[in-house]
């Protein structure tokens, strides 16, 4: 490692392994030492995201190759390579990009293949808001739900993070009509300003029968051909219900509840859905590295970095904060008062 890299760090820690967000602190942790295919960024800004807020409290298992520092995505400058082969990425190079974990930190090590250029149209923390909603996102409605152009989708949880992405990158994938569930009406008018066409207030009414309404849906007929869902156990059978026939559903979350009390899963078969479940961090370096080259391959990059220039399409940032205020930024998490991303910038960096 270069001389002039330090051998310590400043890294966001959580005092006695995990607790409360009081138990954060900036303190001081080793720089990480690079493998081969493997750069080393110096960090200027991260995301958060809600598995932080469960790793913090000891309720995220962490995947075998992941590190105890918190945060899957950064933007920074690469400042270290090591034996990269094919692949041409040099000091200097502005990037950003995905991690199994260690983004709340001043430098992260990460496979070559995790990091994409950061385009000049896009600043240091729009550029550290994508990668985890919106490869989560891609995922969900490309790799897994093979969402095609025209086909009906329904987007629970609309106003988060990943939810606001699906909505973006369904409607830039020519997804026909967008549906989403919200817990307010200020937030399905943010998500219908930024590409949905019509959203439902879970907290007012019976999302599934509004839905069915409002689309003409007969008996078990269905409305949608595409299913996001971080809901779980409350809202199986009205996905079930609202599903079209070969129609697909992903799981990302149990926010609601993972057991399921009373259903009638006939419509799984006569129905021939599909419901997959998913979480991108538990994926094998190799899935995450083709995951993001996959996203590139179709473009989806392009697509937001057109989008940041249009005021429907904008990369939704809801609050930037200083990592010195990291409790704040994950309690404003917590208290479910975003509508959109939280990104946190690294002070000196």
């Amino acid at each position: 490692m270069s001389s002039e890299i330090p051998s310590q760090m400043k890294a966001i820690l959580v005092k006695d392994g995990k607790g409360p967000s009081d138990n954060l602190h900036l303190g001081e942790a080793t720089v990480p030492e690079l493998g081969d295919d493997e750069v080393l960024v110096k960090i200027k800004a991260f995301g958060l995201n809600r598995m932080d807020i469960m790793q913090r409290e000891g309720n995220y298992p962490l995947p075998p190759h992941a590190p105890q520092i918190m945060g899957v995505e950064f933007s920074g400058h690469i400042v270290a390579t090591k034996n990269l082969g094919d692949i041409q990425w040099k000091e200097g190079q502005e990037v950003f990009g995905l991690a199994v974990g260690g983004a709340y930190a001043e430098y992260i090590k990460v496979p070559a293949r995790m990091i994409l250029e950061k385009p000049a149209e896009l600043d240091w923390i729009q550029a550290a808001a994508i990668p985890e909603n919106y490869l989560t996102a891609f995922q969900a409605l490309r790799t897994i739900c093979d969402l095609q152009k025209g086909e009906n989708v329904l987007i629970h949880a609309g106003a988060s993070g990943v939810g606001l992405a699906a909505i973006q990158l369904a409607r830039a994938f020519g997804a026909g009509k967008i549906y989403i569930t919200a817990g307010s009406d200020e937030k399905i008018q943010f998500c219908q300003d930024v590409g949905a066409d019509k959203g439902f207030n879970y907290k007012a009414s019976d999302w599934s029968e509004e839905l069915a309404k409002h689309t003409g849906a007969q008996g078990p007929a269905g409305s949608v051909d595409v299913i996001v869902d971080f809901i779980g156990a409350p809202y199986f059978n009205g996905n079930l219900h609202s599903l079209k026939r070969d129609g697909r559903m992903v799981m990302l979350a149990f926010m609601g509840g993972a057991k399921i009390k009373e259903s009638v899963i006939a419509q799984l078969l006569f129905k021939r859905l599909r419901i997959e479940g998913s979480t991108l961090r538990s994926r094998s370096v190799e899935y995450q590295s083709d995951l993001v080259q996959g996203f590139v391959r179709e473009k989806g990059l392009e697509r937001l970095i057109s989008g940041a220039q249009k005021e429907g399409d904008k990369l939704v940032i809801h609050k930037v904060y200083s990592w010195k205020d990291i409790k704040d930024a994950h309690d404003e998490m917590q208290a479910n008062k975003n509508i959109g991303k939280i990104v946190i910038t690294v002070d000196g960096a």
